[in-house]
């Protein structure tokens, strides 16, 4: 029988939501394979050869390598993998080189700091090239090296490169079978989208809506992203594309079909699977979709959607073009819908131009080079045993892309005290030695295994293997446990303070000005999806971007939700105008959609009207944080595609718009 805490000892929900582990995925078994291989191997092999302090930093460059062992594709684990390998090796020489030299020391990691900070603002594989630079000098300007100065970079750096061997050890077999996994789950989240239209069970096809726009997201990024040096050269990729644009129709015949409050027949999402076993299997002969005979714009709509997505489906050399232009669009040789990538080069240029002039870049730079320099400086001065592990707890508590700075160090602090606890039972009850091997055989799955639950069972994780590994570098032991507890609390009181508390930026939410961006481009949409000259690609690419903007605001509301009041009671307060928004949109993709399919179109004039509400809407959000209600006139034919559209708009500010 269940019990309730007494009202006085109820947690709070901020609290509740940080120590919520989240919902992860089924465990990745050969990532934890492969994590267990490569930071076991050379513990062992340097145990063997008489140079378990060699074996040690390699293990230690491969637990960086399994930390950026997180994508499917083989391309990816190329650039996620040996990328930030090598800015670790430039950040051990640097810091290796400065050790003990006092001051000195200070001011290099200092700089190191600023600089990975602002190149951790580009992307997600400069995120973790930025912080091995940063881990890496610190590590080497708090620990005494082995070796000649060239040994250290070069046993990491081979440490890491050794999980990426072991990830790639299956691509002869496997080639493209992660990029057609993740089209066909595009696919299946497209068909759960429509299955969920018109149902009655509330936020069903919100939810639907949202894992599709992931779902796209990720499978976009990993092929278009990936594609500069097989750009135009690659048929794999090139079909591959073809049939992410030839699902978009569909995604957008779904807000229609919903709004006309009925579910589609059951033989719609049946019709989606087929085409996801399709992709998947890489098959290309004739698609038979068993589809009802549509008789309402609405069902024509996704009827042309989906006999075009066969079509493109089966097409053995398809390209990327505008679908929905008749039979055959998909293998046409029209534009790509959503954009190819730019070249690695030009898209290196342009990345580097915007960290350079970027004020968020060096604002995050600033942040992160404070709190190392007054880490730096504390140790420095004050006699911290094994000092670096306070500037490693900021470096990972004040990642930017890794979400709220405040529940990081709170998970932090907790993960490690968990943590502690294993490495004291390793440290205190297991000699040194050849039993390192069967312990860090047993431990080091756990990281990839523990990772996707969050970051506090990542750190605990994550604990005892570091301390193991730099207890085999300067053979202290397990006295200074309580020491690394000490250090990683300093760590999180710097980052509060001089990470978070002192710039007002990150204990005010952001969801406000993010939902205005979304609302303003909403207007712009608006008004493209009826215009007559407006490049239908174009639409498209407009639409995209929008649904990941409004993805993007779901995820900063979550990060704002674990807050401590008055942010994640305020962040609270969006929430029904964030799905006010998303309904604004899917109500003008699906007028789009009717015009397109026989409905009459709007006139100027209402689309004008339209577009000046959201205008004002945008406005308002961005000039005040208290939301308010206010009452709209918005009148036109009751009869017209808009009808919806204006209905929705009235709803969103009635339920939340601020005024000046």
């Amino acid at each position: 029988m269940s019990r309730e805490f007494p009202i006085g000892l109820t947690p709070p929900d901020w609290l509740v939501r940080n120590l919520q582990p989240q919902r992860a995925s089924p465990v990745n078994r050969p990532a934890v394979a492969r994590a267990a291989l490569a930071m076991t191997l050379p513990l062992a092999v340097g145990l063997a050869v008489g140079q378990p302090a060699y074996g040690a930093l390699t293990s230690m460059g491969a637990l960086s390598g399994v930390i950026g062992d997180t994508a499917d594709a083989y391309r990816m684990r190329i650039l996620n993998i040996a990328v930030p390998q090598l800015f670790g090796a430039v950040g051990v020489t640097l810091g290796s080189a400065v050790y003990g030299l006092g001051w000195p020391a200070v001011a290099t990691v200092t700089g190191v700091a600023l600089v990975s900070g602002m190149i951790s603002t580009i992307g997600a594989v400069a995120s973790v090239s930025g912080l091995l630079l940063l881990l890496n000098c610190v590590v080497g300007a708090g620990l005494p090296m082995p070796g000649p100065w060239w040994l250290a970079p070069l046993l990491m750096t081979g440490g890491g490169l050794l999980v990426l061997l072991l990830a790639l050890l299956a691509w002869p077999l496997r080639s493209g079978v992660p990029e057609r996994s993740a089209v066909a789950a595009a696919y299946r989240t497209v068909a759960d989208l429509l299955a969920a239209c018109g149902s009655d069970v509330p936020d069903a096809y919100e939810d639907a809506r949202h894992t599709v726009t992931q779902s796209l997201n990720q499978s976009y990024d990993l092929i278009l992203a990936r594609r500069t040096r097989h750009h135009g050269r690659s048929p794999e990729l090139t079909r591959l594309v073809a049939q992410l644009n030839a699902v978009t129709p569909v995604v957008e015949a779904a807000p229609a079909a919903h709004l006309a409050g009925r579910p589609l027949p059951r033989e719609v999402p049946e019709a989606v699977l087929h085409l996801a076993r399709a992709v998947e299997t890489g098959f290309t002969g004739p698609i038979d979709l068993r589809l009802p005979a549509p008789a309402s714009e609405t069902a024509r709509a996704v009827d042309h959607a989906l006999r075009h997505a066969a079509e493109v489906v089966a097409a053995p050399d398809a390209e990327p073009g505008a679908p929905g232009v008749g039979s055959g669009a998909g293998a046409g040789t029209g534009d790509d819908r959503l954009g190819r990538p730019a070249g690695l080069r030009a898209r290196a240029a342009h990345a580097a131009r915007d960290v350079a002039l970027s004020a968020a870049s060096w604002r995050y730079g600033l942040r992160l080079a404070l709190c190392i320099g007054l880490a730096q400086v504390l140790v420095s001065t004050v006699p911290v045993a094994r000092s670096y592990w306070v500037a490693l707890t900021i470096t990972f508590v004040l990642k930017p892309d890794f979400g709220s700075v405040f529940s990081r160090a709170l998970l932090r602090a907790l993960g490690t005290v968990a943590g502690l606890v294993v490495a004291a039972a390793v440290l205190s009850q297991v000699p040194r030695g050849w039993w390192d091997v069967p312990v860090m055989l047993v431990l080091a799955p756990l990281i990839p295994a523990l990772t996707p639950r969050g970051y506090g069972y990542q750190t605990a994780a994550i604990t005892p293997v570091i301390l193991l590994l730099s207890d085999t570098l300067n053979h202290q032991g397990a006295a200074l446990l309580l020491p690394r507890l000490a250090d990683s609390l300093i760590g999180c009181g710097i980052a509060l303070v001089a990470g978070y508390l002192l710039w007002p930026e990150s204990w005010h939410t952001r969801v406000g000005d993010k939902l205005a961006d979304a609302v303003a481009d909403t207007a712009r949409y608006a008004d493209a999806a009826f215009g007559p000259d407006v490049d239908p690609a174009a639409r498209a690419r407009m639409r995209r971007r929008l649904y990941r903007d409004l993805s993007v605001v779901r995820t900063e509301f979550q990060r704002a939700l674990t807050e401590p009041p008055p942010t994640g009671r305020r962040a609270a307060a969006w929430w029904p105008l964030v799905v006010a928004v998303e309904r604004i949109v899917d109500a003008t993709t699906a007028a789009r959609v009717r015009v397109k399919h026989g409905a009459e179109p709007p006139s100027a004039r209402e689309v004008a009207q339209v577009t000046l509400q959201l205008d004002e809407l945008a406005e308002g959000l961005r000039d005040t944080e208290v939301l308010y209600p206010v009452r709209t006139d918005l009148t036109g034919p009751p009869d017209s595609v808009l009808q919806p559209l204006r209905q929705e708009i009235a709803a969103a500010r009635a339920i939340a718009s601020p005024t000046a």
